[in-house]
């Protein structure tokens, strides 16, 4: 349900803005500016199965964390949670938690 096959054959996913999305309308595999929409096309392209989980990883270099980081921001606060302060604060808090205290507490003991 969540692939569509045109014409041409191609597979097609439903992406972030309602318009359909194929492998040629991702995001190129050297994008350095991630801005949310694109995020959210490999987040949508990756749930629609246009992507395995492991291929996007490997097409645009990242951690499985940081992925699925993104595809939790996506279903908690749509395109909003994909800017830049929501990522930054989603990392402290993951960073916080694998040194099991947070930096403030490293500055009291410091």
């Amino acid at each position: 349900m969540g692939q569509n096959y045109n014409n041409n054959v191609e597979a097609t996913v439903m992406g972030p803005n309602g318009k359909w999305l194929s492998l040629a309308d991702l995001p190129a595999a050297d994008t350095k500016r991630w801005v949310p929409r694109r995020k959210a096309e490999v987040v949508a392209a990756v749930r629609g199965g246009l992507l395995s989980l492991e291929d996007a990883c490997e097409r645009y270099a990242l951690t499985v964390e940081e992925f699925l980081s993104w595809q939790r921001n996506v279903e908690r606060y749509g395109l909003a949670g994909l800017r830049a302060t929501h990522q930054q604060h989603d990392h402290q808090s993951a960073r916080r938690h694998s040194n099991g205290s947070s930096q403030h507490e490293h500055r009291h003991h410091a």
